[in-house]
């Protein structure tokens, strides 16, 4: 969609119309396709994205498995890219300007005071959808037409909210190596400007949080537009974005920024200690469950070696024929792959569940040992959202070697275009390594040895 074949979307305007009409269209004698590009335009990508990602499940559920690498791929993208280029990117395109269209004018009439607040509760979903990127091009006129541009700041404040959400968030679950690893992290990134491992990692899954940020970034864009907060033009984001305020602005800001910081925190506190927006929380930040985990890693012994025995009935493989780039690549550490003939996950070793996904599509395990498993069943088998999946355990219960962890429907998972494959993983690498997993690809049986996690050091 910005190939350069077509005509730049920022050189559209400097475009005599005669030369577009000429030039720059395909006719197909019944109509006509204009060949200009989607730079700076997320909506049609979007609009392309899911077309492409529901043509891909159609063929999934009617190609042969045997064939389906070849012709699924073909058969999704080339509908999808004519879709885009003769009807989804048109009206995404057409969606885009009327976006930009409402901003500006909210930024600039009688009820600013208004958009500031809607702004800044929406700028943070706006964020996880991919629409942020709009803001840059609407940043960019405003500070050619008027010198400057009250958006970034408020954009800025949405940095700050989020992050001081997850922050309270860490606060609350500090005593949880697991949460902390990743609100600690995500709060920083927040406050330099980079809210997605904030939202993705803590604020959107706990719900509360992210509800908290919004709130205080509503505030703080409502405050920012009435004190007429302008910046200079786009600059960083989060804390350091007051260098991108022009100065006599920079007193406002830094009591804005104030708001952005206490008011979130201080909701996060409220709502998890009333319930309210908690209802996704994980069960892994409650108290009884961590403390059983972390008495479990404290207990376990100083072994060279752990056996791991097979979760699945299957065909073993190596974890780098994993459909998913992500478990293929080792980014989620070293194991293997199963192909399961039977929808039973088992315990793989003695210990405790550490983790187990509100969707029950995955679940982790302490070893008696120290060893740290993860078993991920299926690949994007969380946009099924627990259907066709039944857990028989809980955070922190103990488990031995064959006891039943999930039940999962596997002609479910195919009839909705998922695969089935399961990577068993050892995620504490800094301190194992997985060994002796035998010769790969095998038919493997419930409890048989799969592999053995070796000490590091």
């Amino acid at each position: 969609m910005v190939s350069p074949q077509l005509l730049n979307a920022y050189s559209v305007a400097g475009t005599p119309a005669s030369e577009i009409a000429k030039k720059w269209v395909w006719d197909f004698g019944f109509f006509t396709v204009r060949k200009i590009g989607y730079q700076a335009q997320v909506i049609p990508a979007l609009l392309a994205g899911l077309s492409l990602s529901y043509l891909e499940i159609f063929w999934r559920k009617r190609i042969p498995e045997v064939v389906s690498m070849i012709f699924v791929p073909f058969l999704s993208l080339i509908p999808a890219l004519i879709l885009a280029h003769t009807v989804l990117g048109p009206i995404g395109w057409t969606l885009g300007q009327w976006l930009s269209t409402a901003v500006l004018a909210g930024l600039t009439g009688p009820v600013k005071w208004l958009f500031g607040a809607i702004f800044g509760a929406l700028y943070a979903p706006f964020v996880i959808t991919g629409l942020h990127h709009m803001t840059n091009a609407i940043d960019t006129q405003l500070v050619a037409d008027t010198g400057g541009t009250a958006l970034w700041p408020m954009i800025a404040l949405s940095n700050i909210a989020q992050g001081s959400a997850v922050f309270a968030y860490y606060l609350m679950n500090r005593r949880s190596e697991r949460e902390a690893q990743i609100s600690l992290p995500a709060t920083i990134s927040a406050y330099l400007g980079v809210t997605e491992p904030a939202l993705f990692g803590v604020n959107v899954k706990y719900v509360y949080p992210f509800v908290a940020g919004m709130i205080g970034s509503s505030i703080a864009g409502l405050l920012s537009v009435t004190f007429n907060v302008t910046a200079n033009a786009i600059g960083i984001g989060g804390i350091p974005g007051i260098l991108s305020i022009q100065a006599k602005y920079m007193l406002p800001f830094f009591f804005v920024m104030l708001v952005a910081i206490a008011v979130p925190m201080i909701l996060t506190f409220f709502f998890r200690k009333t319930g309210v927006f908690t209802k996704a929380e994980d069960e892994s930040v409650k108290s009884p469950q961590i403390e059983a985990i972390n008495e479990a890693k404290e207990a376990a012994p100083k072994v060279d070696f752990a056996e791991i025995a097979s979760p699945l009935a299957g065909e073993v493989k190596e974890l780098s024929q994993a459909t998913d780039p992500v478990f293929a690549q080792g980014v989620m550490r070293q194991g293997v792959v199963i192909e399961p003939s039977e929808g039973e996950l088992v315990a793989p070793v003695n210990g405790v569940v550490s983790v187990l996904f509100p969707t029950k599509h995955a679940v982790g395990i302490v070893s008696d040992e120290g060893v740290e498993l993860l078993m991920h069943i299926g690949m994007d088998t969380v946009n099924l959202e627990g259907k066709g999946f039944e857990a028989h355990v809980a955070q922190g219960d103990k488990v031995s070697v064959g006891d039943k962890l999930i039940s999962f429907d596997m002609s479910a998972m195919k009839e909705a275009g998922y695969v089935t494959e399961t990577p068993v993983i050892i995620t504490n690498q800094d301190q194992f390594q997985a060994d002796e997993r035998g010769q790969l690809p095998r038919m493997i049986e419930l409890g048989d040895k799969l592999m053995t996690a070796t000490r590091i050091g």
